[in-house]
């Protein structure tokens, strides 16, 4: 009956369907963790907890700075409730080429070759040191030196962060 004019199912997407983030209790992230502050993964730099007060919860005061773009942020969150936290990843890449729109090819530990990744000045907003880190690989490139570039992601997002040359 239905199975004559049943139409192929087709899915769009590739995502494997798990989350960017995790929930973690607020006193337990701690200076140097992560932090999702306004949509936006961060670095803690600074936390300070007030006692319990009148009316209840004590609470953790976060000052986190953004991975991406450096910006400060600021966080109230009452210590006992949950607030979420990104899975941040670093890898390393060897680094081929840059091209002159400023996408790098990268070589991936299973030998493919990707070229999705932007030098960090290109990107919008460019983060802090993002012009001296961009001048830098165009050099590495130049001198044809072996090197790895540091990518760090989170909630979708990969940007270059480092570079580390190989050593002989």
């Amino acid at each position: 009956m239905g199975d004559d004019d049943a139409q192929e199912e087709t899915f769009e997407s590739t995502d494997a369907g798990s989350s960017h983030t995790y929930p973690m209790e607020g006193g337990q992230i701690r200076k140097g963790g992560y932090i999702m502050i306004k949509g936006n993964p961060c670095k803690v730099s600074d936390v300070s907890t007030s006692k319990t007060g009148k009316h209840g919860h004590a609470k953790c005061h976060f000052v986190a700075i953004d991975i991406f773009t450096g910006k400060k942020m600021e966080d109230l969150v009452p210590s006992s409730h949950t607030t979420m936290v990104p899975f941040v990843k670093k890898e390393e890449f060897q680094c081929m080429d840059a091209d002159d729109d400023g996408f790098v090819t990268i070589l991936t530990p299973s030998g493919e070759t990707r070229s999705d990744l932007k030098l960090p000045d290109i990107m919008q907003p460019a983060p802090p040191g993002a012009a001296e880190l961009s001048q830098k690989i165009r050099e590495l490139l130049k001198e044809e030196k072996e090197f790895f570039v540091i990518v760090q992601s989170a909630c979708g997002i990969e940007q270059i962060m480092d570079t580390k040359v190989m050593t002989n």
